[in-house]
């Protein structure tokens, strides 16, 4: 398991992010290519709590990509049939030759929500547990790259999350019930994640945890963590540069309210309470 943290990145406004996300996407489309011509098969797959952030990263990291040589995948409830055959659901969206396959949530939904919530049988579960690394091991043979993040939330961070969502009159569709009976079994999906970090991170497909207590970092740190694995031509990936903490330029907007001009320091202490 690696635990991928960039603490420039915990100093960051919103202009900065804006500047620093512009340029890391535009050596992600300069990989695609590369991808592309060099007949790769890259998997990113996207696991995490309820509101960790995994559809809104996806959202920013393909948002320029090459539609043709990139897919989203992100399936619903399983049928009785794919429930059975928990693999083979997943084997014919993994990538093809020169694509790049972004998983919202995968087939480790087994390893956790299933698990936590009892939608899966303790057999099905033990079955995932010893089969999934050879069944990744026989997927990368056939050349699959598998990164595997895990968005990182403190408890505090996911009730807040929930608690905006409940009452937004734009995205309150997004709340179920199932999302408060996960927050209920926090502890439970804790022992389900740790169970897995330990038996399915391995060399060749580790679990790169990322702290998404705050969106746009994790969202930074996981284009940082992808681009830093490839050598690709025309890269140009400079060091993030140190941003001072005394710089009076950030922002922070709270129940629609916008506080400009703070320093660091205050930005920090608010940001906790920030429109999502």
């Amino acid at each position: 398991m690696i635990e991928f943290d960039i603490p420039d990145y915990k100093r960051i406004n919103e202009e900065l992010y804006e500047k620093e996300k512009r340029k890391l996407l535009i050596e992600l489309l300069k990989l695609q290519n590369w991808i592309i011509k060099s007949k790769r098969k890259v998997a990113l797959v996207f696991e995490g709590r309820d509101t960790a952030g995994k559809t809104g990263s996806i959202s920013v990291l393909s948002k320029y990509l090459i539609p043709d040589h990139c897919k989203l995948v992100a399936l619903g409830k399983p049928t009785e049939k794919e429930s059975k055959k928990w693999f083979k659901r997943y084997e014919k969206h993994l990538p093809k030759t020169g694509e790049i396959v972004f998983f919202d949530r995968s087939w480790y939904t087994r390893a956790l929500v299933e698990a936590t919530m009892g939608y899966c049988t303790k057999r099905q579960y033990t079955y995932f547990m010893k089969n999934v690394i050879p069944w990744e091991q026989k997927q990368i043979e056939d050349g699959v790259e598998f990164f595997k993040f895990y968005l990182s939330i403190e408890k505090n961070t996911q009730q807040r999350r929930i608690d905006k969502r409940a009452t937004s009159p734009l995205v309150y569709w997004k709340i179920s019930e199932n999302d408060f009976k996960m927050l209920d079994k926090w502890d439970a999906f804790t022992l389900y994640k740790e169970q897995m970090f330990k038996r399915t991170s391995y060399e060749e497909a580790p679990w790169i945890v990322l702290n998404a207590n705050n969106k746009k970092v994790a969202i930074l740190s996981a284009l940082r963590f992808i681009l830093n694995s490839f050598d690709y031509p025309d890269k140009n990936l400079s060091k993030p540069k140190i941003w001072p903490e005394g710089l009076n330029n950030y922002k922070v907007k709270i129940n629609k309210v916008l506080f400009e001009n703070l320093s660091y320091q205050q930005y920090k202490t608010l940001r906790v309470f920030a429109d999502d």
